[in-house]
Parts: C-alpha cells; sequence; structure tokens
C-alpha cells in the first residue's frame, strides 16, 4: 500500500475498529501561572477574538502570552501606584496621621491604575 503525505512526513495511524484514524497529539506547553490580568484577558479573548484565542491555542502559544501579559499588566499596575500615589502626595506619613483618608486615597489610586492597564493592556 502506498504510503501517504500524512506518513511520509512521519505520523501514524491507529486501527479503531474499521477505520484508521491518525494519531495526532499537540506538543506539551510549558505550564506557568496565570494571574488575574492573564485571567481578564483570556476571558476576553475567548469572548471577543476567539480566531486570536484558537490560534495562540493550537500552536501552544497561549499560556506563554497570558503569562507575558499578565507580568506587563502587574508591573504596569505597580508603577501607575506609585507614581500617582507619588504625585497626590500619599504617603506614609499620611497614613501614621490619618488612616482612614490615606485607604481612601489608595482605593482611588488603584481603581484609577486597574481602569488603565485594562484599557491600554487587557481589553486592547
Amino acid at each position: 500500500m502506498k504510503k501517504t503525505v500524512f506518513e511520509q512526513m512521519g505520523g501514524k495511524y491507529e486501527q479503531q475498529g474499521d477505520y484508521r484514524l491518525p494519531c495526532l497529539t499537540i506538543p506539551a506547553e510549558k505550564e506557568q501561572p496565570i494571574g488575574i490580568w492573564g485571567q481578564r484577558h483570556v476571558r476576553y479573548l475567548k469572548e471577543h477574538h476567539r480566531i486570536l484565542y484558537y490560534n495562540l491555542l493550537t500552536a501552544c502559544k497561549l499560556n506563554d502570552h497570558l503569562a507575558d501579559i499578565d507580568r506587563q499588566a502587574e508591573e504596569m499596575f505597580s508603577r501607575l501606584i506609585k507614581q500617582m500615589a507619588e504625585h497626590e502626595g500619599v504617603t506614609e506619613a499620611l497614613k501614621a496621621q490619618d488612616s482612614l483618608a490615606w485607604v481612601g486615597k489608595m482605593n482611588n489610586i488603584r481603581n484609577r491604575a486597574t481602569k488603565i492597564v485594562n484599557n491600554e493592556l487587557i481589553y486592547a
């Protein structure tokens, strides 16, 4: 019997009843921890950019992509919080003096930083 193109390229078939099915496997992808930013991004890709999601998934690059987005978003978030706190004068002295005001200002800063990261990286 003549070899198929799949067999010529090193593929193998497996007998399942009356059928010969190709043995297809996806190479194992290196597992990396994905944080909240990566989870938000994958949800966005699944809902709004399905083709990109499936292309990354079938190319075994989804986990790397999500880990990279998560790392970038976390760095951007930390940098924004630090810069905004310095710009608005939210210091440890304020924390010691009026902790309730400090908490309010820091929550405001965190919310704004979250919105910026979402708009720039996660949902872009």
